[in-house]
């Protein structure tokens, strides 16, 4: 049988499949059975006569056909959930904890935060500033519900978009030319320490670390007070710092997968439900790497 509409539940199953990179766990993000978002996806297909996904051991993959899609779909939910929210925003109440590291707040959780707050101001949200590899296993705990995280591996979150690292100095000290490299690191945890510290490694160049701060404004201050450089986050790095690279004797750095991750205890909360939503469609970008025929699912 062919159909000739393209039904708001199937393209919710079509796009929570590629969000989550499965089938079993876009059933859960949209509280349905594995069978019931499997027949959704049939039906799209054969409405539209042809093939989006094909599933490999690891994940599912979007054909040419299902990429065409994909932004027909997103805008196609984004108007039909507007206008729910135009008719019904108001309503939605409770609390979210959510976590955020310093380097994304201002950038990409305020914008985000703006538009959730002018369609749902009767939730509250307790705002968590802290490092990713703090907010992971607080997120894990169920003691937040969500949180805008680097993650460290492929299970943590839905990825959002990769964010740059980079090497920064100031201008006025030129800390850079000294040898051994006088550096300035997070926690031993911190994914931008052991970043700095591999990049330095590959190059087989030393250095010394002279500063320890688990937060951002700790790093900026080492950094302009000439004390040493620093690995930050593209985003985060203030106008009167310099930016350094192969011209100052610094190696490339491995960028950060920024990710939306959220608590199994907050599956089914509404409020948790829509800011996370409105987190994926305004924050993801491109993450799909073209391949001959088919694109990849980065996940």
């Amino acid at each position: 049988m062919k159909y000739t509409d393209l039904q708001i539940d199937w393209l919710k199953c079509f796009v929570a499949v590629v969000n989550t990179g499965s089938v079993s766990a876009a059933a859960l993000e949209i509280h349905r059975s594995q069978s019931a978002v499997s027949m959704q996806l049939k039906k799209l297909e054969s409405s539209l006569g042809c093939q989006l996904l094909v599933r490999n051991p690891r994940q599912h993959q979007l054909t040419y056909e299902g990429q065409k899609l994909l932004g027909y779909a997103r805008r196609i939910l984004d108007i039909h959930n507007e206008a729910i929210i135009a008719f019904h925003g108001g309503e939605l109440e409770g609390r979210i904890r959510l976590g955020v590291p310093d380097d994304y707040a201002e950038k990409y959780l305020t914008p985000v935060l703006k538009r959730f707050a002018a369609y749902h101001s009767s939730v509250e949200i307790e705002l968590n500033c802290e490092q990713s590899t703090s907010l992971i296993p607080k997120v894990e705990k169920g003691e937040i519900d969500l949180a805008l995280v680097s993650r460290e591996n492929n299970t943590q979150g839905a990825l959002l978009f990769y964010e740059p690292m980079v090497w920064v100095g100031s201008s006025q000290f030129e800390i850079w030319r000294r040898d051994p490299l006088p550096i300035a690191v997070y926690e031993h945890t911190s994914l931008a320490k052991r970043s700095a510290i591999n990049a330095l490694s590959l190059q087989g160049r030393r250095y010394k670390i002279v500063y320890n701060s688990s937060s951002l404004p700790g790093q900026v201050a080492a950094v302009e007070s000439g004390l040493a450089v620093a690995v930050l986050t593209q985003c985060s790095v203030p106008p009167n710092l310099e930016i350094l690279g192969a011209l100052h004797g610094l190696g490339p750095l491995e960028p950060m997968g920024v990710a939306a991750y959220r608590s199994n205890q907050s599956l089914g909360d509404q409020a948790v439900d829509s800011l996370y939503n409105l987190l994926i469609q305004t924050l993801r970008v491109a993450k799909w790497v073209w391949k001959i025929k088919h694109v990849y699912l980065v996940s």
